[in-house]
């Protein structure tokens, strides 16, 4: 690619800067504009829900760079603009503001938007949802306020939340509607775990819970549940999971079927344009198939192969997947996907609230959730990896080693 060529990444989050910070570290030299829609630089999403909420680290600890990265590496980052059309023929992009922007090269990294509720109340004061700096702003003064909150989703940011909420003495509920918490991500006997943990700190939790409405004037007061029980409260928080935001990409054209459909090398289906991170669905090995990750550790990845892409490089994408989530003084830690797990193994002790758990399918190690146990994560993501086939009961005896697995 010659040092003329512009390259246009739409979506200034993880991956939209790892693409451009990926693409000048491997000696590009051309034009690189990075578009992003908040007014904010770009920041890291994970602390909002834990860290930024509670105040231990303010706006200027989320950035990903000081601004001085984008000037010393001749990035021209461009915010407060979201683009409205790709045109894949003519190769622009048209912006909120009617501007039209050329390429040689473009990559899509939007990520995603909160997934809502559709119930009456919904538009009520007190009401939110967290995913940008903005709403976890609001959300951390309206907590200060608040007395009782109620928590809409048993996933990671919802008992992230609830676990901040507690600690700053708040009354605090989580209703979730499957039969238990995290149920997508990990082992039942870890959620488990968690129904306790959580329970323990003093929060109430409802699994199996239906929700009817939101009710108040004007600012909500209390909850109603399908089956006639009324939960009250002046702040609620709905993390429901999240929707990839592909509607320009399905718009120009684009194939995508719940994300923009990219290949092993993150190409989308023009060869002009690729694609990375949470708003992607892309072939993943440890899923059998597609699959759509929302993790950090998939929008750098992908973001690394995707500028690999655009400079003609033909390195696949095939990392092991793994998350985090720190709730209270609790940090789970999980690597790869519990997708048809038919066994299940515990190693450690749960009441000393430091164990693992690992996920087989038909004998073969396909995931591991690690409570408090950061040095078995970081194995069992090799482990993962390798797609050992390990016996239970090694597994099981905490004095076994296990990195010897990864020499047979």
């Amino acid at each position: 690619m010659s040092a003329l060529s512009d390259i246009v990444i739409i979506g200034a989050g993880q991956a939209g800067l790892q693409i451009a910070a990926t693409l000048r570290q491997r000696g590009f030299e051309g034009a690189i504009r990075l578009l992003g829609d908040e007014k904010s630089l770009p920041y890291q999403r994970p602390p909002l829900s834990k860290a930024f909420l509670k105040g231990t680290v303010d706006e200027e600890g989320v950035l990903l760079r000081p601004a001085a990265f984008f000037e010393t590496n001749k990035i021209d980052f461009v915010p407060e603009t979201s683009v409205q059309t790709i045109d894949i023929a003519q190769k622009h992009v048209v912006t909120s503001s009617g501007q039209r922007i050329q390429f040689d090269k473009a990559a899509i990294a939007t990520g995603t938007r909160c997934r809502t509720l559709n119930m009456p109340g919904v538009e009520l004061a007190g009401v939110h949802t967290l995913r940008s700096i903005v709403d976890a702003k609001r959300l951390q003064t309206e907590i200060a306020n608040a007395n009782s909150i109620v928590i809409v989703g048993g996933g990671f940011i919802g008992l992230e939340v609830a676990g901040c909420a507690v600690a700053m003495g708040k009354k605090v509920t989580v209703l979730e509607s499957a039969p238990r918490l995290m149920g997508r991500a990990i082992a039942p006997g870890t959620s488990q775990f968690f129904l306790q943990y959580h329970s323990s700190l003093g929060i109430r939790v409802v699994t199996h819970a239906q929700l009817e409405r939101f009710v108040g004037d004007k600012q909500v007061s209390h909850i109603q549940l399908a089956d006639g029980t009324n939960i009250s409260c002046d702040l609620v928080l709905v993390g429901v999971g999240a929707l990839a935001n592909d509607e320009i990409a399905r718009a120009a054209g684009l194939e995508c079927s719940n994300g923009i459909a990219v290949n092993e090398l993150c190409m989308t289906s023009s060869p002009d344009i690729v694609a990375a991170g949470d708003c992607t669905i892309h072939p993943n090995t440890y899923a059998n198939g597609l699959f759509r990750l929302e993790s950090v550790q998939n929008a750098i990845d992908q973001a690394k192969v995707a500028a690999g892409t655009l400079l003609g490089d033909t390195t696949a994408y095939n990392a092991v997947p793994w998350f985090w989530s720190d709730q209270a003084d609790v940090k789970l830690q999980t690597t790869g996907l519990p997708i048809g797990a038919n066994g299940h193994v515990v190693r450690g002790d749960m009441d000393a609230k430091k164990f693992s758990v690992f996920h087989l399918r038909d004998g073969v190690l396909i995931a591991v959730d690690s409570i408090n146990a950061p040095a078995e994560h970081m194995t069992a993501r090799k482990l993962v990896t390798a797609r050992v086939t390990p016996r239970p009961e090694s597994l099981a005896d905490s004095g076994f080693d296990l990195k010897s697995l990864l020499a047979v």
